[in-house]
C-alpha cells in the first residue's frame, strides 16, 4: 500500500505495490487489478488512469494471457467435434 507522509498534506510518498493497472480498449477506462489474486478491484468512471498505480505492459497482461489459452482450447475442442 502506499505511505502518507505527515497527516493533513493529503499526498502520497511512492507508488502503491500491490495493484496494477490496465487500460480496458472496449470501454476506454482504466480497471485497476490486485497483483497476488488477480482479481479486478475498481474501474475508473473518467478515462485518466488511477494516480500512483503502475501500469501493466501493454498486451501482454495474465488476463490476456488467460483468454488466448481459452481460446485455443475452445478451438481445439471445436476441431475434434468436427472430425466426429
Amino acid at each position: 500500500m502506499a505511505k502518507n507522509k505527515v497527516g493533513g498534506d493529503d499526498r502520497r510518498v511512492g507508488t502503491v505495490k500491490a495493484r496494477s493497472q490496465i487500460m480496458n480498449p472496449i470501454t476506454g477506462t482504466w480497471t485497476k487489478r490486485d497483483n497476488k489474486s488477480g482479481k479486478f478491484i475498481d474501474v475508473k468512471a473518467d478515462p485518466r488512469p488511477f494516480k500512483g498505480v503502475r501500469k501493466e505492459a501493454a498486451g501482454r497482461s495474465r488476463s490476456t494471457e488467460v483468454m488466448e489459452e481459452t481460446t485455443e482450447r475452445f478451438s481445439e475442442l471445436l476441431k475434434r467435434l468436427a472430425k466426429r
